[in-house]
């Protein structure tokens, strides 16, 4: 497994929280972790955490396309720091990429084509459309062919399905699966001024709609 997959996480405040993340992480794996963080307030990431730390602040997608850029594994997990392991969840994950996958995740869904492309419908383990970042791990070097992450995306919410929609529109292969991960409180979601949540949410999904509502051969089978 060594020097093929790393697990890649964003530190932003909560770090009590982070820590319990990171702790579950080395608990059930060696895989290395790399750490970034971004803005004046998370200036003592480095010194709490170790990893690298940019002092004008990064929104997800900048965030994501630094640990794509940088990195060398073939392959990377995105991990929001809600999301602690309860077992290991990096082998399975690793054998199902291994196995012809460019994307696998622990949360995700087919696009709701009776929505207008509007929701996400979860379908449980198996071929989907989208994979959220609560545990998103890729194929590194497809991702970057694809476009990587969105720059525009400041805020996490629908840009992972952005982001998923773009590797199926490049031919990419997304599986979700059942693994031993558990989720906390989503700081992200939950912690942020609302009108900010909606509005940078809202942004994110209307240029997924733009971009590739009605382009139902990037779709998986329904079912």
């Amino acid at each position: 497994m060594a020097g093929s997959i790393r697990i890649c996480l964003i530190a932003d405040g909560f770090y009590e929280d982070f820590r319990t993340c990171l702790d579950s992480i080395k608990k059930f794996t060696s895989t290395p972790i790399s750490i970034f963080s971004s803005g004046k307030e998370n200036k003592e990431v480095p010194e709490l955490f170790g990893g690298a730390w940019v002092k004008n602040k990064l929104g997800w997608g900048h965030s994501i396309n630094q640990f794509l850029n940088n990195e060398t594994e073939k392959y990377l997990v995105f991990m929001d720091p809600s999301t602690s392991f309860l077992g290991d969840a990096i082998t399975p994950a690793l054998a199902k990429l291994e196995s012809g996958y460019q994307g696998v995740g622990w949360r995700g869904g087919l696009v709701n084509v009776g929505d207008d492309w509007r929701s996400v419908e979860d379908k449980g383990e198996g071929d989907v459309d989208v994979l959220f970042s609560y545990f998103f791990a890729v194929d590194r070097e497809f991702l970057l062919k694809a476009g990587g992450a969105n720059p525009s995306a400041t805020y996490y919410r629908n840009a992972d399905i952005e982001m998923s929609l773009a590797m199926r529109a490049a031919g990419g292969k997304l599986w979700q699966m059942d693994l031993p991960l558990e989720q906390g409180r989503h700081h992200g979601y939950h912690d942020v001024d609302s009108e900010y949540r909606e509005k940078k949410s809202k942004e994110n999904y209307n240029r997924i709609l733009e971009k590739f509502r009605g382009r139902n051969e990037i779709l998986v089978a329904r079912r």
